[in-house]
């Protein structure tokens, strides 16, 4: 038996990268998939690639900045499905002026700080806030959050980024500990260094050796390897498994 089937997945960010493949591969452990994204055609688009592969889905436009947007896209799903099941809050504010402004504690501009926490941080506890209520409905459910090594590994740079990240950990040991008893798993994936076939084709071969040269793998990770492990997480198959931050990094972080 499929380990999803017949169940409901809501992503938040799941078009592109890492939330494409664990759009497709939610569809092919027998959900119905509802991909949120804040481009709306690219979330139709995985929809319509699931479907394709013999899925059912449903593709939404929704930013999770805005308690409005979260609200409409978990309506969209009930009204949908009936209900959910398990979520994947999967969004980042990756944007060049937010990413690249990220610099370090002395000279970070205290607006790229907030916009950070806006999506990485304000923005999953929104998404927690709507789907606990709908999850304990249903007796129950699943949360995976993505986390990253950073919030580990102490980099030079990136403090908005990280600081969101180890944030969130603190999010999913509250979420577990609160409602864990309730019926309610939270987990987090930490992703290493993860690229796409497309990204992968377009890094310069330097960038990618410095990239190596920080985990103990001989490759790079790809997004269908953080995607086997959140829908693990999502399924039956991990419900014994609450409170986690599980690194996926090649072996980036050893803890």
């Amino acid at each position: 038996m499929k380990r999803l089937e017949g169940r409901t997945v809501l992503l938040f960010g799941g078009a592109g990268g890492i939330g494409s493949a664990v759009s497709l591969r939610a569809g092919a452990e027998g959900a119905n998939v509802v991909v949120g994204s804040r481009q709306h055609d690219h979330a139709t688009a995985v929809a319509a690639e699931v479907e394709a592969n013999g899925g059912t889905a449903l593709g939404l436009g929704v930013d999770i900045r805005s308690e409005t947007s979260i609200d409409a896209a978990v309506d969209a799903a009930i009204a949908a499905f009936g209900g959910i099941d398990a979520v994947h809050v999967n969004a980042a504010d990756m944007s060049p002026e937010t990413i690249q402004a990220d610099t370090d504690a002395a000279a970070i501009d205290l607006d790229v700080f907030d916009r950070s926490v806006r999506t990485n941080l304000r923005g999953y506890l929104a998404c927690t806030q709507r789907v606990i209520p709908v999850l304990l409905a249903r007796g129950g459910g699943a949360i995976v959050y993505t986390s990253s090594a950073a919030a580990f590994v102490g980099e030079p740079e990136r403090p908005a980024y990280a600081i969101t990240k180890a944030g969130l950990n603190s999010l999913v040991w509250h979420v577990a500990s609160r409602w864990g008893k309730e019926g309610i798993r939270a987990n987090a994936v930490a992703p290493g260094p993860t690229v796409s076939a497309a990204v992968d084709s377009v890094l310069p071969d330097s960038y990618k050796q410095e990239m190596l040269a920080t985990l103990r793998s001989p490759r790079l990770g790809k997004p269908e390897d953080i995607a086997a492990m959140v829908v693990l997480l999502l399924s039956s198959e991990g419900e014994w498994v609450n409170g986690q931050v599980i690194s996926v990094d090649g072996g980036r972080t050893l803890r």
